[in-house]
């Protein structure tokens, strides 16, 4: 499995929207992916307080990179939560 970790810049006054809105993307967007394994969000970090961080488990890396990036459900799971971003977020892939 593939663990992608997610940092999220995001817009001051945009907090409880943003998690209302991740929670909506995460459980009607991630779930049709091929190769999605398990949402996790992390929480809100203590010393910058803007920064979100939650983790994606796909079967394979291609499975995001290839297959969910580039398909509609990418479209809609940034339609919902990528007007909340301060800035593009930080993606990192681990093995997991």
């Amino acid at each position: 499995m593939i663990l992608e970790l997610v940092h999220i810049d995001v817009l001051p006054d945009h907090h409880e929207q943003f998690e209302q809105d991740l929670a909506t993307a995460a459980a009607t967007v991630l779930p049709q992916a091929r190769g999605f394994v398990e949402f996790t969000p992390a929480g809100w970090c203590v010393e910058r307080p803007d920064v979100y961080v939650f983790t994606i488990g796909w079967e394979t890396l291609e499975d995001h990179t290839q297959g969910f990036r580039d398909s509609a459900l990418f479209e809609q799971w940034r339609a919902l939560i990528g007007p909340h971003f301060a800035q593009p977020p930080v993606v990192e892939h681990y093995a997991r």
